[in-house]
């Protein structure tokens, strides 16, 4: 996990309309970036939905909302489509902010050594620095946790 009060990494991505979008595109507001595993997954379905209820309170607070995975702009397309997602989601299938960020990890899958996605999130200030992260988030209280610490 990458530490507070560091600039956040830069990045250029894919996002659900297979826009390119960089985190430089959101200097002055506040980035909420959370990172999950797969679209279509349950918990990762719990976090996205959680986050489109609570959409209209983070653009209040001037704030945006970001998820990223590995899966395709396609997957995204659909996975928007499906729960009307509001919010960017961005492809990352070379992994490229995955790992910058630092949320590329060995786990335990029933049983097995695997690596993926460890859910994490950050809050990136309006000048690109790390104002907070979270890591191993609970899917389904993550976008409640990140109002309050808007």
């Amino acid at each position: 996990m990458l530490e507070t009060g560091t600039k956040a990494p830069e990045f250029k991505l894919l996002n659900q309309e297979g826009k390119e979008v960089s985190l430089a595109d959101y200097k002055g507001k506040k980035v909420i970036l959370y990172f999950y595993s797969k679209d279509n997954t349950a918990g990762c379905t719990k976090q996205a939905c959680s986050f489109a209820e609570l959409y209209p309170d983070f653009r209040e607070k001037n704030a945006e909302v970001i998820g990223i995975s590995k899966d395709t702009v396609e997957s995204h397309r659909k996975f928007a489509e499906k729960y009307g997602l509001p919010f960017t989601i961005l492809a990352d299938p070379e992994r490229i902010a995955i790992e910058a960020y630092d949320v590329w990890k060995e786990k335990n899958m029933y049983g097995k050594k695997v690596m993926g996605v460890v859910r994490t999130t950050y809050l990136i200030d309006e000048d690109g620095i790390i104002e907070k992260a979270f890591t191993k988030v609970k899917a389904a209280d993550n976008a409640k946790q990140m109002a309050a610490e808007v």
